[in-house]
């Protein structure tokens, strides 16, 4: 039993850190703060919706990525969050309270009661057999929105309005949401490398390594994993929040397992474990799927092979190739 202390001492010592990290997570969110300068100096305007787009998607990835690649927990309904905070906006913007600072909190709560519920039951299994639940329990929220008649079922639910903060109605212009989806991008990820780089982060860490010598240290697996699996939900909902206002409406689809794949393709393509490579992974999917989506109306017999092979053959996605260019790594 002398491997306990060992490990109790890795994961209460702090992480090894390089100042280099920092620089393009630095960068990535400094190009998208020009974006809209861009667009001002000449850049189609087409692109700036785009990017909004990628950004909220990149905000659902990073949820993701909380789980599948610090905790190796691989989630098949995880769109559930995304639809569940999508509907719970449109819902309420619909009954006339489109205030986000009460909108927000409903969507936080309710995805968090979700995810603890369901992460309870999900988190008794393992491998296969979670995937398998988790894809259960998306299609279940799936079927129920569109059983919701009076919000549209199957045909979705059109928004006649946007949410507005304080008062201020700051998504009224592309801009202004922009910034506004721009700043919780930003709020969510340093949200998550805190969590993952603390103490709680390497315990998750560790525990996806080899969940049997942590629990011999003492710490409890399964709650440490149904924290994360919580947070994760809930970072999740803050991006169907945004879904909704962008597109002025809801539908099932939001939370289908199609979806769920797409998502963990953009945590993969930027790189498993890197936060920043969810978000790169996210806006490199969105971008690469408008461009074949102008080519041809086939476009997906195109994009899929190209994101397997990408996968294939590239070690640590996008994060990875730039990693051994120098251009920085890590979560």
């Amino acid at each position: 039993m002398s491997t306990a202390p060992a490990l109790a001492e890795t994961v209460a010592a702090p992480a090894p850190r390089r100042r280099g990290r920092l620089l393009l997570p630095i960068l990535l969110f400094g190009l998208l703060a020009l974006a809209p300068l861009a667009v001002s100096l000449g850049m189609p305007s087409g692109w700036l919706a785009l990017l909004t787009r990628a950004m909220i998607f990149a905000i659902a990835a990073l949820s993701l990525d909380l789980i599948l690649g610090v905790g190796g927990l691989v989630s098949f309904g995880h769109a559930a969050f995304l639809g569940i905070g999508a509907y719970v906006t449109g819902i309420m913007i619909t009954e006339g309270q489109a205030e986000a600072l009460l909108i927000l909190p409903v969507v936080l709560g309710i995805c968090a009661l979700f995810a603890a519920i369901t992460g309870a039951i999900c988190l008794r299994t393992r491998g296969v057999t979670f995937i398998m639940i988790t894809l259960a329990f998306g299609q279940m929220v799936y079927f129920l929105a569109q059983a919701l008649s009076a919000y549209g079922g199957d045909d979705g639910l059109t928004l006649y309005a946007k949410s507005t903060i304080a008062g201020l109605d700051l998504f009224s212009t592309r801009t202004g949401f922009f910034y506004c989806v721009l700043a919780a991008l930003a709020g969510c990820y340093a949200l998550v490398r805190i969590l993952v780089a603390s103490r709680f982060g390497r315990i998750l860490r560790a525990a996806r390594e080899n969940p049997v010598r942590v629990s011999v240290t003492g710490f409890d697996v399964t709650r440490i994993r149904l924290v994360a699996y919580v947070i994760s939900g809930m970072v999740a909902g803050i991006a169907g929040f945004f879904l909704a206002n962008h597109t002025d409406f809801v539908s099932p689809a939001f939370m289908s397992w199609q979806r769920s794949g797409e998502l963990i393709f953009m945590a993969v393509l930027g790189g498993v474990g890197s936060l920043h490579g969810a978000i790169i992974g996210a806006i490199a999917y969105l971008i690469a799927e408008d461009g074949l989506s102008h080519l041809t109306e086939h476009w997906r017999v195109i994009f899929g092979p190209l994101i397997i092979l990408f996968v294939l053959f590239t070690r640590g996605g996008i994060v990875g190739m730039l990693r051994k260019l120098g251009g920085g790594g890590g979560a």
